[in-house]
């Protein structure tokens, strides 16, 4: 990890200085590895009524079946109390759901206990988030995703602070000064590729003005931001290394084994290998990531409950991203001791950005712009005022 040699490197939150709290669901059943039982659980609760309904829905203090509540920004979903909702599912949307897995769920703000609208506001093809992980190494600290993230318990920094990749969420200044002490010009993308490669688990980013180790670590940040992100081309392992299935895997696997000395992964009696052992054993946060996906995928809900509703079989698609996530990992753990072996020239400090008056931030930089290119529309079908 690029690194300096002082304790005078900025904050992170000074140089992307808009956050936004992660969405906060309340409920677990609006979310789910398959967009399939999103729908089959719609249906049942709409099928529902009176008490049944209500102890489907599973109330909270902020949403019950009797909430007003608007439309989430880009989403045409009903505004109607879910009293008396009706007719078919909204169209699940891709989203990050935990470190490395992409699930499913169901864009109804009235499903959702804290759905941080401004998110979705800014939520594009041009858009990056950048998430907190609250883990110290060897996992990450930081994750960035091209989805709308559900990841807990650190903040979320969008990229942008307007739609159209617009407006970039960085200390104003901030590009104009490296630009200068670099001698040559700084995008915002250059800036997110190096957080990622730099950020150190305090959430400090040392910052350089040596131009050659300031392109090795974009380089290496754009990497990491290609694998984290998964938009482009899909990565691959040098041939001998790809993981396949050995043996296939049964319809509905119940355990999951790691032997290390055949660097294979056992679900049940189906068998993938080769597994590195960095894939195995990369964690997020203290959670072991390849183990917490496939729990995501194989815990049975209580009984009664829409969690219940989970496919019948292990579907294909989870075998091809399972292969894919033990690939990503695998690319990501070859990154780490290339980041560790760097040190960084020529620091630029906190001491000179507030110097060039890029420190401190102004308050507004660190609110929401104001986005409202339409119409939102509020509780019962009224228009929302922003």
């Amino acid at each position: 990890m690029p690194s300096v040699t002082h304790d005078d490197a900025p904050l992170l939150a000074d140089l992307m200085p808009w956050s936004v709290a992660p969405v906060r669901l309340g409920r677990g059943w609006p979310a789910a590895p398959d967009a399939a039982s999103l729908k089959a659980r719609w249906d049942a609760l709409v099928k529902a009524e009176g008490p049944d309904r209500e102890a489907l829905f599973e109330p909270t203090r902020s949403r019950t079946l009797h909430s007003a509540v608007g439309q989430l920004p880009g989403r045409p979903t009903g505004t109607e109390k879910l009293l008396r909702a009706s007719g078919p599912c909204p169209e699940p949307v891709r989203v990050l759901h935990a470190p490395f897995d992409e699930q499913w769920l169901i864009p109804d703000h009235r499903l959702i206990d804290a759905a941080r609208p401004e998110l979705w506001r800014v939520a594009d093809r041009h858009q990056v988030f950048v998430v907190e992980t609250a883990g110290d190494p060897p996992g990450p600290v930081l994750l960035a995703t091209s989805l709308l993230p559900l990841v807990r318990p650190g903040r979320v920094r969008p990229l942008y602070r307007r739609p159209g990749g617009t407006e970039p969420n960085l200390a104003p200044g901030l590009l104009e000064h490296l630009t200068a002490r670099l001698g040559h010009p700084v995008t915002p993308a250059d800036v997110l590729a190096w957080i990622l490669a730099a950020t150190r688990p305090d959430l400090t980013v040392p910052l350089t003005a040596d131009p050659e180790h300031w392109a090795r670590g974009v380089e290496r940040g754009r990497r990491i931001l290609w694998l984290l992100r998964r938009d482009g081309d899909r990565p691959k392992l040098p041939g001998g290394r790809r993981p396949y299935v050995r043996a296939p895997l049964p319809p509905r696997p119940r355990t999951l084994h790691y032997d290390r000395d055949e660097e294979t992964l056992h679900l049940d009696d189906g068998r993938i290998s080769p597994v590195p052992p960095e894939a195995w054993d990369f964690q997020v946060a203290g959670s072991g990531v390849v183990e917490a996906w496939f729990t995501a995928r194989t815990a049975e809900g209580e009984p009664g409950t829409l969690n219940a509703v989970r496919p019948a079989t292990w579907p294909q698609t989870w075998t091809s991203e399972l292969l894919e996530l033990i690939t990503v990992l695998a690319l990501l753990a070859e990154l780490r001791p290339r980041q560790a072996e760097s040190t960084a020239p020529a620091p630029v400090t906190a001491a000179e950005l507030h110097r060039a008056g890029v420190l401190p931030v102004p308050e507004p930089a660190r609110r929401p712009a104001s986005v409202l290119g339409g119409h939102e529309e509020g509780p019962e079908g009224q228009l929302a005022l922003i």
